[in-house]
């Protein structure tokens, strides 16, 4: 039987394989990170295993997993380290990363989740929930109250910062804390803890068996949480930090004032676009992103021309030179990005990616044609799921709440009130409803 990925295994692996340069017994962990799946490991992960070769060995993670231990039990035997392969056409890159020094799940072992957050050594906590983890209710909220409950008891402050595709994630996320925590816990947050706002990209498409077999066939041991992505990252974070901060620009990470400008260019231009392909590339018969952008790129660049209008001049962020990233990236073939992975939950997704810049364009009196494409070919997906010929099985917790809105007649705009993606509908003019019914009645690939 082939070795597994561990520790014993690390320095015996193949030159060719980058490795950490740091000796992993020093380091100790400044880090939790909620919400332990493969873009982390992508991308903050992969961000801290530089800031860890860079010298700087208070910066190790623990990694958490909500809900599920099927994580855990892919990166505990191989202690934390997995292989992180960059692919971009033929090129190949792989390493190995050892940041994550720990691996807890929080539905098994609450206490020690919060435990792990309440140690002073912790300086920052990061997120990556989804969108559909900053609702009331989420379980990871009542687990960051107790521990910094804990903290406050001690006096000693903590860094919270999302990594999240939301609009000024940072507000959000102390929004859920404060929900979460009883009032005298949430003055002390208020004015002893920290919510940057960020900013992060890398595409990373769901690990395949066919992954995991090139990864194996590079590092000659076995490693069941390897994880694929493109060369190309982003990570823009406000520069508002209690206590210690990471040395992120150790590792290329841009801090800046304000953040808002680089989200909003991603979640018009990359995010939208992504939600783009995924729906019309489905009604289509594609599967994944890069046959999607051949077929679709005029429509792409037409997105792009009207969310243009939309975006704030930024230093630091050339939108031509954005755009040509973008497509490049799209176009990359040895990525395997699935569509259906990125239609997942498009009705918490779109408001931001496509419904926040038509409001602003229809206020301006401006009709917006391919963002209506945008969203009839996601109500197109919606109403057709598993009745069309090629089942496209959208995974959306509000898809009942929508198609029974459209059993009962509501046109686009008023399902996707009903289903709360839309809180002020005074935007919603006659033009604009007769602009999307136009757009769903001529047929969108099916």
């Amino acid at each position: 039987m082939i070795a597994r990925l561990g520790n014993v295994t690390l320095h015996s692996l193949p030159a060719s394989v980058a490795r950490p340069s740091y000796d992993r017994r020093q380091v100790r962990a400044g880090v939790v990170h909620l919400g332990l799946g493969a873009f982390h490991r992508a991308h903050q992960a992969f961000v801290f295993d530089q800031v860890l070769g860079a010298g700087h060995l208070d910066w190790g993670v623990i990694g958490v997993g909500i809900h599920s231990g099927v994580v855990r039990d892919q990166l505990a035997p191989q202690d934390g380290l997995y292989g992180l392969l960059e692919r971009e056409g033929e090129a190949r890159r792989l390493r190995v990363c050892g940041a994550i020094t720990e691996v807890l799940v929080a539905a098994e072992a609450p206490d020690r989740v919060i435990a792990a957050i309440a140690d002073p050594a912790v300086k920052l906590v990061t997120l990556t929930l989804t969108e559909k983890g900053y609702e009331p209710g989420g379980p990871v909220w009542p687990i960051l109250a107790a521990a910094l409950a804990r903290r406050q008891a001690a006096g000693a402050p903590l860094t919270i910062a999302s990594c999240d595709n939301l609009t000024n994630n940072g507000a959000r996320t102390q929004a859920a804390v404060f929900a979460a925590a009883d009032p005298a816990l949430a003055d002390w947050v208020q004015t002893a803890c920290a919510f940057p706002s960020s900013m992060v990209d890398r595409i990373t498409p769901a690990t395949t068996e066919t992954d995991l077999a090139e990864i194996e066939a590079q590092l000659g041991v076995r490693d069941v949480a390897g994880v694929v992505t493109e060369p190309f990252w982003q990570w823009v974070i406000e520069d508002r930090f209690a206590g210690a901060r990471p040395p992120l620009e150790a590792a290329g990470v841009q801090v800046v004032v304000d953040v808002a400008p680089f989200e909003r260019a991603k979640l018009r231009l990359l995010n939208a676009a992504h939600s783009t392909l995924a729906y019309a590339g489905l009604l289509g018969g594609f599967t994944y992103v890069h046959e999607a952008i051949a077929a679709l790129a005029p429509v792409i660049q037409q997105l792009w021309d009207e969310a243009a209008d939309t975006l704030l001049p930024t230093p630091g962020l050339r939108i031509s030179t954005y755009r040509a990233q973008l497509l490049r990236r799209f176009e990359n073939p040895s990525l395997a990005h699935r569509l259906d992975q990125i239609a997942q939950d498009g009705s918490r997704k779109l408001p931001q990616r496509i419904l926040a810049p038509l409001a602003e364009r229809t206020r301006q009196g401006r009709a917006s044609p391919t963002m209506m494409f945008a969203l009839a070919a996601w109500l197109k997906c919606v109403e057709l799921d598993q009745v069309s010929e090629r089942p496209i099985r959208l995974v959306d917790p509000d898809l009942e709440t929508l198609r029974a809105a459209m059993r009962q007649g509501a046109d686009g705009f008023d399902a996707m009130i009903a289903a709360g993606m839309i809180d002020d509908p005074s935007w919603i003019d006659p033009a604009a409803r007769q602009l999307l019914a136009d757009t769903r009645a001529k047929g969108l690939g099916r």
